[in-house]
This record gives C-alpha cells, structure tokens and sequence, in this order.
C-alpha cells in the first residue's frame, strides 16, 4: 500500500486544529505564542479561547515527517503498547459482577440457545432478556431505552437494529411496494409510505402489532424517508371522541418509531375552520360539523404524538364554503394564513394536500395552489394527488404535466401521492414519468 505526500499533508492538517477551552484552562493567552484568538471574530465571547496544537508551519514538518521515504515511518508505526486481557485465553481472568452469570460471546445479538433476531420463549409470567429488553411471558418487550414501554415482539428495536430478523426485511424487499420502493429510489425520489393504521389499531392489539410489523420490516431500508400512518384524522368515521384520537396517535406513532427508528412520520387531515377566515358564522358552523378537527384538537395530536409532519387537506376548500360567500381562493388565502398564524411549522413540517389539478386544469389553478403555499411560507412542500376517483367510481389522473414542470425551483418540494394498486400504464414507467416534475413520492399500500 503507498501512501502519497498529499494524504501524508491531510493527515499532518488533522494535527493542525484549533482548541476550545473553558476559563478554567486558560492559564494566560496574552503572551502565549501557540494562541490563536485573532482568528475568532470580534463578538466572539470573553470566554472562549483559541489555542494551535499544531501551527500551520509545524503541520508541514508533521506531513514530511510521515510521508519521508514512501512514508517509511508511516509503515512503521503500530499501536502504542498497553495492558489488555483476552477473556478467552487460558490464565487472563477476567472480573464477573457479583451475582451475575455470563454466558455466550460477546457479540451475540440474542441469549445463547435463541436463533438470530429470534425471541426465547418464555413461560407465562416469566421475564427473559433480549438484547438489553426484558420479554414477558405475555408476547410483548420492554426496555428503559424505550421508556419502559411495552410493545408486540417482532416489533421493538434498539440502536437502529429491529429484533425482527432480516430475513423480514428482505422478504419485505420483494414485495410490490418493497419493489416500487426500490425503483423510486432509482429514479430519485425521496420515499415515504403512505398507510392506514387506525382500522388496524381498532381491530385488536393483535391485528395492530402485524401491521406494525409489516410497515416496519418495508421502512427500514434506507431508501424509505418517512411513513404517513394515516388519513383524514378526525374527518373520517374512525373515531368518535378527541380523547380516542389522541390515544391512536401516541400508540401509532410510539410504535413506528420502535419499528422503524429514524424515520419521520406524518398524519394527513383538515382543519375546516381555517378556511373560514374572520368569518364567525362560519367558524361556529364548522365547529359544529367538525368537532374533532377544531385547530386546539388537532395540535395537542400533534403534540402528544410528536408528529413530524402534518399534510393539510385543500379539498373543502373548492365550494365547501359558497353559504358564506367565500370563494375557493378566499378559503385557501384564509386557510394558509391562519396556519402561519398558529406557528404549526415549530411543531411539524406543514404539507398542503393537493386533491384538485387532478383531470384539465388550467395553468393560474397550478400556479396559485402548488406555488402560492410554499412561496407565501405556510407550507414546506405540496402534495399533489395523481389520481382522484369520485363517488360515482370515475377516476381522474392528473394531467397538467407541462405547467407542473414549469416549476423547477420548487420541485424538491411538490410530492406526488401515488397508489400502487391503481397503475396508470405500469408502476416503473409511472414512477419514472412522475420522476420528471416531483423530487417525492408517497407510496399508497395498504
């Protein structure tokens, strides 16, 4: 192996480094030659000090030290020697807490005797380890790095390593959405996964830690940014009482988390209210209609869940609000300014969910309800949706193709929601058509 003067000079450079010290170390710097506060800009705090480990002259003598002689001495050097024991070699003892019984290696990720990423049974009533989790007899681990928290096994993970083994996340890889996943990524998009848990979670814990499961094993690959576990929150029948929501919304997102850690999650919804602008008859009637999507309701959800991302539908918005003489681009002005007012984006990234330029649209409804959202500042990207069936069971796609592409300099921010059941020629040339105007994509599956 050779080793050039040019990474010799980027080794001695590393040598080269400004130090920080406390007051506590900084004996006197008025006289010390290796300072380096003149560097420091002049609102730089009292207490901060500069100091060179390395000045720049000496990096150089440090670069040709260990590049002399096709870096003879950087060859040459090996590890300081110091005191180690080998547990494993005979005559090292090594220490064992009082107590405390070790059995096999070290890097075993489970107890002896359990098969890789696999649980050990356990007794009803009994409690075994798991990778630093305690499992109980009743199917479900805990762990004090998950706040004492108790979840399906299958579904916990620690340290970004999921107990579910990888052949799970393999055999997710294979499906038509670990495959749509997959090619999206080729084609550049950032991925989320667009479900449905509240249905899962109504169904039984049993039901929930499946599709946990299942979500978990497709998000934890790489190429996945984020999953949006559910739609129309507070809109739909799903639940009857904002204390309900609240509970789906912790144990959902809880769960998420400790199956697929690291990724961002998002809910989607309404806030009919918003749209109303300073009308308070209006206000009151859609308090009236919408009691679980009044704007108090939704953000303690936000809030108790630590939600990363909220999509704002914009459906109400087109005729929803005509009895009070409010048209369609008075209720989407009145609707981004109040969500600007509420300071949402502190507590989660602000999406608009574009359900309209679906079927022929004209090119002043693209502008105003992609760009207008993001360019006014309420709302960090849009969401637009490819496909829209109504009730009667006819499906419009989106057509606007050329004016969408017009928007270069906020395609980073337009997403597109796709389903993969409903195919408009084939997943991989959708994919790839959609590729040419949105920089994401929310993958529909069930």
């Amino acid at each position: 192996m050779r080793f050039s003067l040019r990474r010799a000079l980027a080794i001695g450079a590393t040598l080269a480094v400004v130090g920080v010290m406390t007051p506590g170390a900084a004996y006197s710097q008025a006289d010390d030659p290796r300072s380096c506060n003149d560097l420091m800009g002049a609102d730089t705090p009292a207490y901060v000090v500069c100091v060179w480990l390395a000045k720049p002259e000496e990096a150089l003598d440090v670069a040709l030290f260990w590049g002399a002689n096709d870096s003879a001495n950087l060859k040459e050097a090996t590890p300081q020697d110091g005191k180690f024991l080998d547990c494993s070699s005979p005559g090292d003892v090594c220490p064992t807490p009082e107590g405390e019984e070790i059995s096999g290696d070290e890097n075993s990720p489970v107890p002896e005797g359990a098969e890789d990423g696999g649980v050990p049974e356990c007794e009803a009533g009994q409690e075994c380890a798991i990778g630093g989790y305690e499992a109980g007899g009743d199917g479900t681990v805990s762990g004090s790095e998950l706040g004492g928290s108790k979840l399906p096994v299958g579904a916990a993970t620690t340290k970004n390593v999921t107990l579910q083994d990888t052949a799970a996340v393999a055999a997710a890889a294979q499906t038509p959405t670990g495959q749509a996943i997959t090619a999206a990524k080729a084609d550049g998009f950032r991925v989320w996964i667009d479900t449905e848990l509240a249905d899962d979670w109504k169904a039984g814990t049993t039901t929930f830690a499946a599709a946990v499961k299942r979500i978990g094993a497709l998000a934890a690959r790489p190429e996945v940014a984020g999953i949006r576990f559910t739609s129309q929150l507070g809109y739909n029948k799903n639940f009857k009482t904002a204390e309900e929501i609240n509970t789906f919304v912790t144990a959902a997102s809880t769960a998420l988390r400790q199956a697929a850690p690291g990724k961002r999650l998002g809910v989607h919804t309404v806030v009919p209210e918003f749209a109303c602008g300073a009308n308070a008859a209006c206000k009151t009637e859609m308090r009236k209609q919408y009691p679980l999507l009044v704007p108090e309701q939704l953000e303690a959800s936000l809030t108790a869940g630590g939600i990363d991302q909220i999509s704002l539908d914009t459906g109400l918005l087109y005729g929803g609000y005509t009895p009070w003489k409010i048209s369609a681009e008075q209720a989407q002005r009145n609707q981004w300014i109040q969500v600007r007012a509420s300071s949402w984006d502190v507590l989660a990234q602000v999406a608009a969910e574009e359900t309209g330029l679906v079927g022929e649209v004209t090119a002043e409804q693209v502008a105003s309800r992609v760009s207008k959202p993001v360019m006014d500042g309420a709302a960090q990207q849009v969401n637009l949706w490819t496909r829209v069936q109504n009730a009667q069971g006819t499906a419009s796609r989106l057509t606007a193709w050329d004016e969408l592409k017009k928007l270069t300099p906020i395609q980073r921010r337009m997403a597109a929601v796709y389903d993969l059941t409903t195919p408009e020629v084939d997943v991989a040339t959708d994919l790839k058509k959609l590729s040419e105007v949105f920089g994401q994509i929310y993958l529909t599956t069930a």
